[in-house]
């Protein structure tokens, strides 16, 4: 489990544009990393539908936004397809990042799981901010909001 302050944990996980990312990649601008349970669901599907349609803004105030959640690749690649989701999706089906990040835990009716967690990361690799238990409509919003407010 991680808390705000800590470094982030490393990871090496398959994307939705075919290639292998690690953290150290996005160092250098903030990252907005996001859990979510379940490609193509309805709360998954408007929280990631929210991101992409603030993503430019997401950008231009220095962060990128990326998605981590069980799901294979060619689940992701359908779900960016069927939405026109223009950010980046990584695999984690073994949950061993979800799991590192503390984003997997009880969802209820539903079970033992990945918890809709959100994790924003510093240019150094340090977490500035953890949303737990996220209410999929309104997140990107609440992202942007915190952006705007001078994290760091």
């Amino acid at each position: 489990m991680v808390n705000t302050g800590s470094n982030a944990p490393d990871f090496s996980l398959e994307g939705s544009d075919g290639k292998t990312h690690s953290l150290s990649e996005f160092r250098g601008r903030y990252l907005v990393l996001y859990f979510y349970p379940k490609d193509d669901t309805p709360g998954c599907t408007v929280e990631a539908k929210e991101f992409n349609e603030s993503l430019k803004e997401i950008e231009g105030l220095g962060a990128e936004v990326v998605g981590i959640s069980k799901d294979d690749l060619k689940s992701h690649g359908r779900f960016c397809g069927k939405y026109g989701l223009n950010f980046l999706l990584l695999s984690d089906p073994e949950s061993k990042v979800i799991r590192a990040f503390g984003a997997y835990g009880d969802r209820g009716i539903f079970g033992m799981g990945t918890l809709r967690n959100t994790y924003v990361i510093d240019e150094r690799g340090r977490i500035v901010k953890v949303y737990e238990k996220v209410k999929p409509r309104g997140h990107s919003a609440e992202i942007m909001a915190f952006l705007r407010a001078g994290v760091g």
